[in-house]
């Protein structure tokens, strides 16, 4: 008897001097700290890459397509606008896209909700290790090894196979796993939908993107802190996606900047839209007759800003390559496997012109 309350103090004990170690790395959250506080030395962007004082335009010419019409007579006019703003763009929103307004709104309350509780509610996710598929971090990716951080917090986890990853989630808030798992199938049948435009508008077959390209699916959620000087620093540093799509549920506070014609511009928020970007898989895949686009998050000083990702993307073995009725005289890029890019891509995300070209063809 004693030998077995022996043996439960030192498990209770273990237990507990893990969560204190959970948050003490979770003081390095932005949100944790950052009220009231001037901003650190080590968020402060180097003057060419600082945002600065310039105020960048709201862009309204992002093109806004209605998927609606994608249903009926007017389906070939929508895939040409797809594939119109993908080669000009790299971005478009897409609107009446069929995910209910009520979870759209759901789903944005619970992850604020994430965010706005107590350490010891999230302490258990906090992790700077990549490998751990499930986590809570700060700034980047490459935290431990950056010389200047980003301005946000995130939370970031697989989706499929949901009935496996869903374990991993979050359980706090009491809802997170039902109201995001929803979420979550219908972001993905959205994204295969317009997949499927995509491949109508390139000529290929209408499940050409299904299966293993479009096996990957993660949700990368943000919150980006009020800042206390949005000219210094970033949420995000310039970069493009890795992925193949990706559908950004940006809520009502603006931040997303594209890069456009040599200059940033502004993705205003719409009501009950999606973002929809290309990804790099999806400009190699074409030959680059979609491509994917530089783009960054900028901070604000008056109100946080909560945005969640869904990234659609190959499996790591899948074999990445140009489609060859894409390709006219040679291609573009040489095959890889997805996985070869990935490690490529996470030491240089701030350089697409260095990701990209490791892998172009030599021919």
């Amino acid at each position: 008897m004693i030998s077995l309350i022996f043996n439960q103090i030192i498990k209770l004990s273990a237990t507990t001097s893990i969560i204190k170690s959970h948050i003490q790395e979770m003081e390095k959250l932005v949100s944790s700290w950052c009220k009231n506080k001037p901003l650190p030395e080590s968020y402060i962007f180097p003057p060419e890459t600082r945002p600065g004082n310039l105020v960048v335009p709201t862009c309204n010419t992002i093109p806004v397509i209605d998927l609606n019409k994608a249903e009926g007579q007017n389906r070939t006019h929508i895939v040409q606008q797809i594939l119109k703003a993908g080669q000009e763009y790299g971005f478009f929103q897409v609107v009446n896209h069929g995910v209910p307004e009520n979870l759209m709104n759901e789903s944005m309350d619970v992850f604020k909700e994430f965010f706005e509780m107590p350490w010891e509610d999230k302490a258990m996710l906090y992790s700077e290790d990549p490998k751990n598929s499930c986590r809570l971090s700060t700034s980047s990716v490459n935290y431990a090894r950056e010389k200047i951080h980003h301005w946000r917090d995130n939370l970031r986890h697989p989706c499929h196979p949901l009935q496996d990853c869903i374990k991993q989630w979050p359980q706090k808030p009491v809802r997170y796993r039902e109201v995001v798992a929803t979420y979550t199938i219908e972001a993905k049948k959205l994204g295969l939908r317009i997949l499927e435009l995509v491949s109508e508008g390139l000529g290929l077959e209408s499940r050409y993107f299904g299966d293993k390209l479009s096996e990957s699916e993660i949700l990368s959620i943000n919150h980006y802190p009020p800042c206390p000087d949005p000219s210094l620093t970033l949420g995000v540093a310039k970069h493009c996606d890795p992925n193949l799509l990706t559908l950004l549920h940006q809520g009502d506070v603006s931040g997303l900047q594209v890069f456009n014609n040599g200059e940033w511009i502004g993705v205003e928020p719409l009501h009950n839209a999606f973002v929809v970007n290309i990804g790099n898989q999806l400009q190699i895949i074409s030959n680059n007759k979609l491509k994917s686009v530089e783009h960054r998050v900028v901070t604000n000083s008056r109100v946080a800003r909560t945005s969640a990702g869904f990234f659609i993307g190959p499996s790591e073995d899948s074999i990445i390559e140009p489609e060859k009725s894409l390709v006219d005289d040679a291609p573009f890029y040489r095959a890889f496997e997805f996985k070869d890019f990935l490690l490529h891509y996470f030491p240089n995300l701030e350089d697409n012109e260095v990701v990209m070209g490791h892998f172009k063809s030599q021919a």
